[in-house]
């Protein structure tokens, strides 16, 4: 796996006794000790973090609401700030590119997208958003807590994550720095997702991992809990052959 990159928690998650495999190019966690049933148990009844980090983040810049709405099928200008919302890019033929979650961040949109489609998604970008500014984030990792006991851990280091509704964005203040988060995630459970800077991402975990409430969670039950939660993924339940009518 020496070509593979990997992200800023790489070698916690070595520590942590993690099983490493090759995921979007990346190495990432497949599962830890507990193994991958304990691990969907556990953040079905606390908090588990997911290591997010292989995921592209992109600011755009501009009049970008208006001219995103041209990509995906999905009310953009709509979308007041301090909001976000799930959509999908869409080819010639309505086929779907990659699904993504959009963020009105006030004077910019911060969007994440899928691992495996970044490099692709940021061209298509690129290509169809004439003057619009498309800056890839390549310096903050992304975390994702994860389960009924998520606010709890997250407030005692972002207190102002308890005055969050779904789908709400904010950058609060913390001891590593300011923190990007969404109320949102892939498990079907409430939780955060949070974009935190590289230098300061190991340690905001482990501040995390120091909770009783909080465990570390691989790629795999972050798939089953996906799955028992009715969450597509793109590439297996989605693709170019699939339409957005057809996916929701």
């Amino acid at each position: 796996m020496s070509d593979l990159k990997r992200t800023p928690l790489f070698e916690l998650h070595e520590e942590l006794g993690a099983r490493m495999v090759p995921f979007a190019g990346y190495e990432m966690p497949v599962q830890f000790t507990d193994g991958v049933m304990k691990e969907h148990l556990h953040t079905r009844a606390a908090a588990g973090l997911f290591d997010v980090s292989h995921m592209g983040q992109v600011l755009l810049e501009g009049d970008a609401a208006l001219a995103l709405e041209a990509l995906v099928p999905v009310d953009i200008a709509g979308l007041k700030p301090g909001r976000q919302r799930y959509a999908m890019f869409t080819d010639a033929n309505g086929g779907i590119l990659d699904d993504l979650m959009v963020a009105n961040r006030g004077d910019h949109l911060f969007l994440v997208v899928n691992a495996a489609c970044k490099e692709a998604d940021i061209a298509h970008l690129k290509a169809h958003l004439p003057g619009i500014t498309v800056t890839p984030v390549t310096d903050r990792a992304l975390l994702a807590l994860q389960g009924p006991a998520a606010e709890a851990a997250l407030a005692e280091i972002a207190p102002g994550v308890t005055d969050m509704r779904f789908m709400d964005v904010a950058t609060l203040p913390s001891d590593f720095g300011p923190l990007w988060i969404s109320r949102s995630g892939y498990t079907g459970e409430d939780g955060f997702e949070v974009s935190v800077e590289d230098a300061h991402a190991v340690a905001f975990a482990e501040a995390l991992l120091a909770m009783e409430t909080v465990k570390p969670i691989g790629l795999g039950a972050r798939d089953s809990l996906r799955l028992e939660a009715g969450l597509c993924l793109y590439g297996s339940d989605i693709d170019t052959t699939t339409s957005p009518v057809e996916a929701y």
